[in-house]
């Protein structure tokens, strides 16, 4: 680099596109949450924080972070249990097993839209997914599905980096072969947890299509992640109401999310 002989200008495409469809975009979110902007008016002004003092006073928002919280603690448990039991029951190499291991990664590949709409048909929105109270952890289910074969494969992933002559010298001494599991080779799968735990968290509150697809928000809302709402508000035309509930959004996964994310880590060090 010193000789100017190394290519950094190839960067700079790449740098472009981060630039313009992340950086940007990023920017002029924190922009326009402080202003009147909307279909209805053709100039935009600055606002202040009459946006959030207007969404403050609205139930409705906090409604819709209530349901994102417990939608995305649903999903992070159901997927990641999921996951854990199929990589516990798939572990060993044999022919069936990886056939399995198969099937079960197929919905990881799939269009989340096309997984929603199949339960959608499948459950029926006058059945399933008609009850107010338990239609959010159908829809959870529903998510966790779709994704615990990557959590399936996480875990299979740190199964397998477990040393061989630790569960060796377990059994030597006399262990069981479910003391030897939960003693010894559960707490090395602890970084495979914080991985697991850490997507499904930063998924799930960032969830949209699954919901969509399956209820819409519904029933009566019920199910009105904060994404659902986000979408809604900008159907109606309020660019900035909408705008200033993504960054609540970004300020609630950074809130909940990293924290969590930091006291896996330090479980990681303690294991």
């Amino acid at each position: 680099m010193s000789r100017k002989t190394h290519p950094l200008w190839f960067l700079v495409p790449a740098y472009a596109l981060l630039v313009v469809f992340f950086l940007l975009p990023t920017v002029f979110n924190f922009v326009y949450a402080f202003t009147d902007w909307s279909s209805f008016k053709a100039a935009i002004n600055p606002v202040g924080l009459d946006n959030f003092a207007a969404l403050a006073g609205d139930g409705t928002l906090f409604r819709s972070l209530r349901i994102t919280v417990v939608y995305a603690v649903l999903v992070a448990v159901f997927q990641n249990v999921f996951g854990f039991l199929l990589a516990v029951l798939l572990e060993r190499d044999t022919v069936v097993n990886r056939i399995a291991r198969t099937f079960f990664l197929i919905p990881v590949l799939m269009s989340a839209l096309a997984v929603g709409y199949v339960f959608q048909a499948l459950l029926k929105p006058s059945g399933w997914l008609a009850d107010t109270t338990w239609t959010i952890v159908v829809v959870s289910l529903i998510h966790a599905w779709k994704w615990m074969g990557l959590s399936m494969l996480i875990f299979l992933a740190g199964l397998k980096t477990v040393p061989e002559d630790l569960v060796e010298a377990a059994r030597i001494d006399g262990a069981s072969r479910w003391r030897t599991f939960w003693k010894i080779r559960a707490p090395l799968l602890a970084p495979a947890v914080t991985f697991t735990v850490a997507t499904a968290l930063l998924g799930s509150m960032n969830g949209f299509d699954v919901v969509q697809a399956t209820t819409g928000g519904g029933p009566a809302r019920t199910t009105e992640i904060l994404n659902i709402f986000i979408y809604r508000t900008f159907g109606q035309g309020l660019f900035a109401q909408a705008t200033t509930m993504s960054l609540v959004l970004f300020l609630l996964v950074a809130l909940l999310a990293f924290p969590v994310i930091y006291l896996l880590r330090r479980r990681e060090r303690i294991l």
